[in-house]
């Protein structure tokens, strides 16, 4: 997948996450899903330091 077309893949599942939600909902997938992120983009440079 390109990168274009990948970040408008990002881009369309947020918008069908977020739809119908309220936004203490969102705050707290937005948190979620910042937290995954970063723990995942920790353990990318753990690994690559090894």
């Amino acid at each position: 997948m390109n990168p274009c077309a990948f970040v408008n893949f990002i881009s369309l599942l947020a918008c069908e996450i977020a739809k119908d939600k309220s936004q203490e909902e969102l705050a707290i997938l937005a948190a979620f899903f910042t937290q995954l992120g970063d723990t995942l983009a920790t353990l990318s440079a753990f690994n690559s330091n090894q």
